[in-house]
């Protein structure tokens, strides 16, 4: 990084969501000068939710330059092994932690508890709102909220995950967007009657998986991760917890090993997430003054290293706009720089569901076989290396840092 004074393309930018694309977007415009606002849906930041990952040298040097990377250290979960078992419990194969976990693993909500910290103080965040309009005109873009005011932003950036709410109403309904990559992934927590201390153990049937997992945060509880096949999307209320938990009885329904007593905590849980695995496909990233960032641009639900590539495109976006002398030009390099490199996470992500899922008993046992070898110690580290290609195909540009926000870049 160096020190250059620089003119900003259009100062007040809004911000639709307030997990880790956003708030990392909103660390490095707020750096570089820009009036940042954040709106978020949720009532106040999410804790909580899955473990995310960082791996290699890219994903690195960001979290340094953001000034962060001890702190995520700091914050890591120190994952183990994870083992995959047959219906009595027998052990199957094993993975390193570092397939799974990267080169180091921090809960969602941490990360985002972080990020949100460092930006506070000089972004407005707004919570428990959301857009419900866009109107650009040549010089600007007129926003309108649920409960808010309507104000006037010069950008506007959809950092709204995989169901965008920007991205609907910029570009159109997510049904273009979105595709179903013929999975499902389900998650909550039960109690930890196996007693598991930062590991995991993996059961499968045909078309079906299921994790019990302990990050070692609370020894009483169990994460529960459920993968299952599903051809066509499902036609079943996201908002409906009654009926997602019917939905994964019955698919789930008659196995061995711990998972009925798994499905009985079910019917007891009051927070389930249960989603398509999907990819986000789209032929361009921006339009007019509005920009896609993260799973709302190119996610994936799993295994595209989503969070570190969410992570890099923030820090291209923000450098971008930061070095082009208008949003069309900052948004177009935006796009050049990244699209491969989001394409090539993606292609990563699409191995997530029959890795974990296999479809037949055939499939399970040539899984199980092909990843013990892989393990074994002439092979070590392939797997890693397979994972941090993907997370390593960019080349970092090194964006000017503004000389009167200098001193924030070592905070």
């Amino acid at each position: 990084m160096y020190e250059q004074n620089f003119t900003a393309p259009g100062r007040r930018v809004l911000i639709s969501g307030a997990s880790i694309a956003g708030p990392s977007l909103a660390l490095w415009l707020s750096r570089y000068g820009y009036e940042v606002t954040v709106v978020e849906k949720a009532p106040a930041l999410r804790g909580g939710g899955f473990a995310v990952d960082f791996r290699g040298h890219v994903h690195r040097t960001v979290l340094e330059r953001m000034g962060i990377w001890d702190e995520v250290n700091r914050c890591q979960t120190h994952m183990g092994e994870q083992t995959f078992v047959d219906e009595t419990g027998a052990e199957q194969m094993r993975l390193d932690p570092s397939f799974m976990s990267g080169d180091v693993e921090i809960f969602r909500g941490d990360l985002s508890r972080i990020l949100y910290e460092r930006t506070r103080d000089r972004v407005e965040y707004v919570f428990g709102d959301s857009i419900t309009s866009l109107t650009e005109t040549a010089d600007e873009v007129h926003v309108t909220f649920e409960r808010s005011a309507p104000r006037t932003f010069d950008l506007v950036v959809g950092a709204d995950g995989l169901h965008s709410n920007v991205r609907r109403l910029a570009f159109g309904d997510e049904s273009q967007f979105v595709h179903h990559l013929g999975y499902y992934v389900a998650g909550f927590d039960v109690p930890n009657h196996l007693g598991l201390d930062r590991t995991a153990r993996w059961f499968n049937a045909p078309g079906r998986g299921v994790c019990l997992n302990n990050y070692g945060r609370d020894p009483r509880t169990a994460g529960v991760l459920m993968v299952f096949e599903a051809d066509q999307p499902l036609d079943h209320d996201r908002h409906d917890l009654a009926a997602q938990k019917r939905l994964l009885a019955e698919r789930y329904a008659g196995l061995g090993w711990e998972v009925p007593q798994i499905l009985r905590a079910l019917e007891q849980t009051d927070a389930l997430y249960l989603d398509a695995i999907a990819q986000v496909r789209m032929d361009r990233f921006a339009k007019g003054r509005v920009v896609l960032l993260g799973d709302a641009g190119y996610g994936a639900t799993m295994g595209g290293m989503g969070t570190g590539l969410a992570v890099v495109c923030a820090y291209v976006l923000a450098g971008e706009l930061a070095t082009h002398p208008d949003h069309k030009a900052a948004f177009a390099a935006y796009e050049a720089r990244i699209r491969r490199f989001a394409e090539g996470c993606q292609r990563t992500a699409g191995g997530a569901g029959p890795m974990l899922a296999p479809s037949t008993a055939a499939r399970i046992r040539r899984r199980n076989r092909t990843y013990k070898l892989l393990n074994a110690p002439l092979l070590a580290g392939y797997l890693d290396r397979l994972t941090v290609k993907s997370a390593t195909a960019i080349e970092l540009k090194a964006y000017p840092l503004p000389t009167p926000l200098a001193a924030a870049h070592t905070h």
